[in-house]
């Protein structure tokens, strides 16, 4: 089974994140021209929490708050769940499956090195079952 490192290896480290003082606006901006569907909120190197579009539907959008005026800080999801780069895509699936969340930083020795989605993990699942299905057709066949 494949390992979180190993999808960070294929897909990419960058990590996309913006200051817990920015506007959500400045946020959804980065969002736009980055197409991802959430940032890392940090300070420096030190991960506070995340911001996602959901976070903005759901605390700017639905409550009238403005964007522009609205800083990340105040939307963001501070109890943010991670992985290592040392879990499998199995135990990632399962966390996000558990906690409903689509978006997961990867932090190994208190440093982020990366981030996932539950698109990356799908990708990985569909591609370990494709080569399991060549494998068994190459056995089958001879």
């Amino acid at each position: 089974m494949k390992l979180v490192q190993h999808l960070l290896d294929s897909k990419g480290r960058e990590i996309i994140s913006i200051s817990p003082d920015a506007s959500v606006l400045d946020a959804i901006r980065l969002m736009a021209e980055k197409t991802v569907g959430s940032l890392l909120v940090m300070q420096g190197d030190k991960l506070l929490g995340i911001v996602t579009e959901r976070d903005y539907a759901r605390k700017v959008i639905i409550k009238g708050r403005s964007s522009d005026s609205t800083q990340v800080g105040e939307i963001m999801t501070s109890d943010v769940y991670t992985a290592s780069s040392q879990e499998t895509v199995n135990q990632c699936m399962a966390l996000m499956t558990k906690r409903k969340i689509r978006h997961l930083p990867v932090v190994d020795e208190d440093s982020v090195s990366g981030m996932i989605s539950i698109g990356d993990l799908v990708q990985a699942i569909i591609a370990d079952q494709q080569e399991e299905i060549e494998h068994l057709e190459h056995y089958i066949s001879g």
